[in-house]
């Protein structure tokens, strides 16, 4: 398995009172590794299943931290790049006291790094990978030369829009891609039509639009009201595991690489997405954007509860 695209420094806070515009107000802080792509390639590390992280970080601290634990938890980082024309990516977040976000900023220049010519030095990846995650923090010339090498090693892509801001990065590749998993917003910039998080049927028509586009499997992320989806052969809705949100910081990419695991490992999508619904509502519950102990049995358990 090969997942490219961000890894980075999250920042995260909550604050435990009221917020004051214009002065400090009292909150929980956290800081933790992210980035889509390693919360992917980490969660698939946590599952057993073997996959490689292409990104960029920073010759500094948080960026040999990051490689550190990275390492610990089981994913292969030898073609990660340093660089020492940015700092390590980061990814500030402010929370309202129900755990939903009100702002985020992000500085995701790092990856700005990853060329193409460096894609291509790395295309023997592509010929020796099972799958092949992506998200849209890469430039629109690298995810013309990622979907190039994979259409030439016959590699299946999943990716994921990252933010509303980037969706539209994938709108060229759409009938190239294998999986897409936005939320509704980022869907909604997709498929170029308004989509409320709570609308079901809406949502479903999103996923199905996306496969009249050429994906073969569309899931559209609705927070509480779980998630649709189709493929050119069925659709159909699983819903949210009811949860305490402490933090939705990762539960996307959760989502998204339980499935990813799932279809690796000839799980039925539907069976696949419930694993992930359950993914999504652990991480939902957890103080960071990755579960460290997360396992397919524990997957399984929460799924009973």
């Amino acid at each position: 398995m090969l997942a490219i695209g961000a890894a980075g420094i999250d920042i995260v806070g909550r604050p435990t009172e009221g917020l004051v515009q214009g002065a400090s107000s009292q909150a929980e802080i956290r800081t933790t590794f992210g980035g889509v792509a390693r919360n992917v390639a980490e969660n698939l590390a946590g599952l057993g299943q073997p996959v490689t992280l292409l990104s960029v970080v920073g010759k500094d601290r948080p960026g040999e931290a990051l490689l550190q634990q990275a390492e610990a938890s089981g994913i292969d980082l030898s073609r990660v790049l340093m660089t020492s024309d940015h700092p390590t990516s980061s990814y500030l977040a402010v929370l309202d006291k129900f755990g939903e976000m009100l702002y985020a900023l992000d500085d995701m220049r790092a990856i700005g790094c990853l060329s193409s010519d460096y894609v291509r030095q790395n295309a023997d990846l592509f010929k020796q990978a099972s799958l092949l995650f992506i998200d849209a923090n890469l430039s629109s010339a690298v995810l013309r030369t990622i979907v190039s090498l994979a259409k030439r090693a016959r590699l299946l892509i999943c990716a994921d829009p990252a933010t509303t801001r980037l969706a539209h990065r994938l709108l060229p590749y759409l009938d190239a891609l294998y999986m897409v998993t936005p939320n509704s917003s980022e869907a909604a910039l997709l498929c170029g039509f308004p989509i409320q998080a709570s609308n079901r049927k809406q949502a479903t028509e999103a996923a199905k639009h996306l496969v009249s586009q050429g994906v073969e499997i569309a899931i559209v992320a609705m927070g509480e009201n779980g998630v649709c989806y189709a493929t050119s052969e069925t659709s159909g809705r699983v819903p949210a595991l009811r949860t305490k949100v402490t933090d939705p910081t990762g539960a996307g990419d959760a989502l998204t690489a339980s499935v990813i695991f799932g279809l690796l490992n000839d799980i039925p999508l539907d069976d696949a997405i419930r694993l992930g619904v359950s993914a999504a509502s652990l991480t939902l519950n957890y103080h960071g954007a990755v579960i460290p102990d997360l396992t397919l049995e524990k997957l399984y358990d929460h799924l009973v509860i």
